[in-house]
């Protein structure tokens, strides 16, 4: 583990509803703070799929800030498009903290933007690549910063996607607060498992 980084989060994404809801919330508590800050955003998506961009486009207001997105789904478009280094990609795969660190950077580079985020994972219903289904890596990148987290999600295909959007939209809130140490970024309770 990295300094500063936290252990990998664990645990079922409960109520779809639920999730939704939060998420929505999230996400509006991302583009209230990026524009408090002045600060544009790119994302560059894997095993969400566009889901973090839907998501925040789904906010009236989400054109001042989101600059746009890549949905790199094909390994071979992460190197292509985002620059993620295509030795790294075939030694260790997608499913990789430096690799969604690369695709956080590409794509804040490729379209301008202050703040990258980006996601890459397993997202079921089986393991690939070596990784079980819900091991997600997520990665924000910023002028002066940026930081990592390995999520272990558990739950359908569906519920691993949504745990990630949640998770990467407030690892961005956390990192634009310049509170990513003291934030919870991997609550609410329903994403975590009972002791």
């Amino acid at each position: 583990m990295q300094a500063g980084e936290r252990p990998a989060a664990t645990g079922p994404v409960g109520d779809q509803r639920f999730g939704e809801d939060h998420c929505e919330r999230s996400a509006s508590d991302l583009l209230r703070v990026a524009e408090g800050h002045a600060v544009t955003l790119a994302i560059a998506e894997s095993l969400t799929g566009g889901q973090v961009s839907s998501t925040l486009v789904g906010v009236p207001g989400a054109s001042r800030v989101l600059l746009g997105a890549v949905v790199a789904y094909a390994t071979r478009i992460k190197a292509q498009v985002l620059g993620v280094d295509a030795a790294h990609l075939e030694r260790t795969g997608p499913v990789d903290r430096d690799v969604a660190l690369q695709m956080a950077r590409g794509v804040r580079r490729l379209l301008g933007a202050d703040l990258g985020l980006a996601t890459t994972g397993v997202a079921g219903p089986g393991p690939a690549d070596g990784h079980p289904a819900g091991t997600v890596h997520i990665a924000v990148v910023a002028p002066r910063g940026e930081v990592h987290r390995e999520l272990r999600l558990s739950g359908d295909r569906s519920q691993i996607r949504c745990g990630t959007v949640l998770n990467v939209i407030e690892l961005a809130v956390g990192l634009l607060s310049k509170e990513a140490d003291d934030v919870n970024l991997v609550a609410p309770q329903y994403l975590q498992t009972a002791d």
